[in-house]
């Protein structure tokens, strides 16, 4: 088996807080005096589970308590290097990382200034650890349209300035899919990618709506689509891409276990899939984490794994050089003999 870590690897589904390190995490509630619940300390990971509207709110109070600790310039700047350096220490060649501007806002001079920051320290990031980097905007569910709309003109705003999509996340049973259309029409105006969460919480009508409303080009999850062999043939006809998480997929309860997750059904079905960390901060498990668990649960061969990575890569917003020059490397990687001890 070859070693994963040493795959080379785009990551297209990566939470803004979710990425934070945990030493990070402890460190700004220190320095601040932030008093930290026990699942994100002494019970970390935090045993988490999302199959009911409670269990939602326990998981978003854990990440808003997460994101109250960035305080500074330096604490966002730092965030962004870490990610970056975890990334790559993973194999990472190229990450999109994924932000609500509103959620930071108040404490960062507006939405705007801190969009700036943001961009300004994917900038710094990038040329520090030599990670391609690019930022999707996403609008949260839990919040008015009107917002939304705002965001994806925002979004437009700094399409082609290291901007590449536009997202909609939180809780995908909560609000209604299609009021959103708007805000992802302003978007897709604008040359975005179009990355709505759909098909983890709630299942194939869920993505069938997020098709049709928000014209997704690549679906956050999506994992549950392998329950509906139509639409699946729809996804795969159509290029849609499915951002699997899979430890997410199985401490938020949708699956009981890593076995569970359907990733070989969407292979067969020749689906486009790019395995992402979600939030590894609340999940414990980063990018390299999530194809070791595929290799594991389902007995991947290296040849199966190394496609992944190619998909990842291809289903990414990278400059076409980058992607051309992170394809060779994987093909090297596959040229290499195995090393019957690595990991």
């Amino acid at each position: 088996m070859r070693d994963l870590l040493a795959l080379p690897k785009a990551h297209l589904h990566l939470h803004f807080t979710g990425s934070m390190r945990h030493e990070t995490l402890l460190e700004l509630a220190e320095r601040d005096g932030i008093s930290l619940p026990d699942q994100l300390v002494s019970e970390w990971p935090p045993r988490l589970s999302a199959a009911d509207e409670k269990g939602w709110f326990r998981f978003q109070r854990l990440y808003d308590v997460a994101r109250s600790v960035l305080r500074t310039e330096g604490d966002v700047r730092r965030l962004v290097r870490e990610a970056a350096e975890d990334d790559v220490r993973d194999g990472g060649r190229w990450l999109e990382i994924q932000v609500d501007p509103s959620g930071y806002g108040a404490r960062f001079g507006g939405i705007t200034a801190f969009t700036d920051l943001v961009l300004d320290a994917v900038r710094e990031a990038s040329q520090a650890t030599g990670l391609g980097m690019a930022v999707v905007i996403a609008a949260n569910r839990t919040r008015h349209p009107l917002d939304a709309r705002t965001l994806a003109r925002l979004a437009a705003q700094y399409a082609g300035r290291g901007v590449v999509g536009f997202g909609l996340s939180n809780d995908e049973r909560r609000g209604s899919t299609v009021d959103f259309a708007g805000a992802f029409s302003i978007a897709e105006r604008a040359g975005l990618a179009l990355v709505p969460h759909g098909g983890e919480l709630r299942g194939p009508e869920h993505i069938g709506t997020c098709l049709d409303a928000l014209h997704a080009d690549r679906l956050g999850h999506g994992v549950r689509s392998a329950e509906d062999p139509a639409l699946l043939d729809r996804i795969v006809a159509a290029g849609v891409v499915l951002e699997v998480c899979p430890v997410s997929n199985v401490a938020l309860g949708v699956y009981s276990d890593l076995t569970s997750v359907p990733l070989p059904t969407l292979l067969a079905a020749g689906a486009t899939v790019a395995l992402g960390a979600d939030d590894p901060l609340l999940f414990g498990s980063r990018l390299a984490g999530q194809y070791a668990t595929m290799r594991a649960a389902h007995d991947l061969s290296d040849a199966t794994l190394a496609e992944l990575a190619r998909m990842s890569v291809r289903a990414s917003r990278a400059p076409e050089d980058v992607r051309t020059g992170v394809l060779r490397e994987i093909d090297a990687w596959m040229a290499a003999d195995a090393d019957p001890v690595a990991p």
